[in-house]
């Protein structure tokens, strides 16, 4: 039975798509995909040219929005980083949320979101200072990029092609991000390098 307030919670979460700031990110496609140093939640610090000669895929998240919470209580998002780690493929996971904004999770309090979600990147990192995300301009959870083993931005965008809240879209959903992933094992760019994303806004 569907139930008004479901559909209330939902138009909520489709309004986040088009309340997302907009910055002078240095991030373009086709050029060198701009160089980070981040700490995960383990205490490990990571840098972008340490994975030079491998596909990189950048996932903007927020473990308290609807739209993240779709991917991830589906297990899409983590069945994908758990593919891709299996091509060697490394997956980042971003949270650029301010300290104290939603979805700003301790790392106790990821470790144990991660661990009930199945979710499987190669590392999970806090930006509370929103330095990488403003360098990429990432705006909503998910916002993916997909940076090539020569470490050019190939795909900036949604994780696929409906803007929905609903699990039960992802059936009939073109995944975007495994697209580019499969053209790059091939050896090719991407068909489709760009796309609008949708999600709940980064809570800068």
């Amino acid at each position: 039975m569907n139930h008004p307030l479901k559909h209330l919670f939902v138009a909520a979460g489709m309004l986040a798509v088009f309340a997302v700031p907009t910055f002078a990110a240095k991030a373009k496609i086709g050029e060198k995909a701009p160089e980070f140093t981040l700490t995960d939640i383990n205490g490990v610090t990571h840098s972008l040219p340490d994975f030079a000669g491998k596909t990189v895929v950048l996932e903007w998240v927020n473990p308290e929005c609807p739209f993240v919470v779709k991917h991830y209580r589906s297990g899409n998002i983590p069945n994908l980083q758990s593919a891709a780690a299996a091509e060697e493929t490394v997956w980042l996971s971003i949270n650029s949320g301010s300290p104290g904004a939603q979805g700003d999770f301790d790392p106790a309090k990821v470790r144990a979101w991660m661990d009930k979600t199945g979710a499987a990147p190669a590392a999970y990192m806090r930006d509370q200072e929103g330095t990488v995300g403003r360098l990429y301009g990432a705006r909503t959870t998910p916002h993916m990029f997909v940076i090539n083993p020569d470490g050019n931005l190939v795909y900036n965008g949604a994780i696929d092609s409906i803007p929905s809240a609903n699990a039960r879209d992802l059936d009939r959903a073109q995944n975007y991000v495994e697209a580019a992933l499969v053209s790059i094992k091939a050896g090719g760019t991407p068909a489709k390098s760009t796309s609008r994303p949708y999600g709940c806004s980064v809570k800068y």
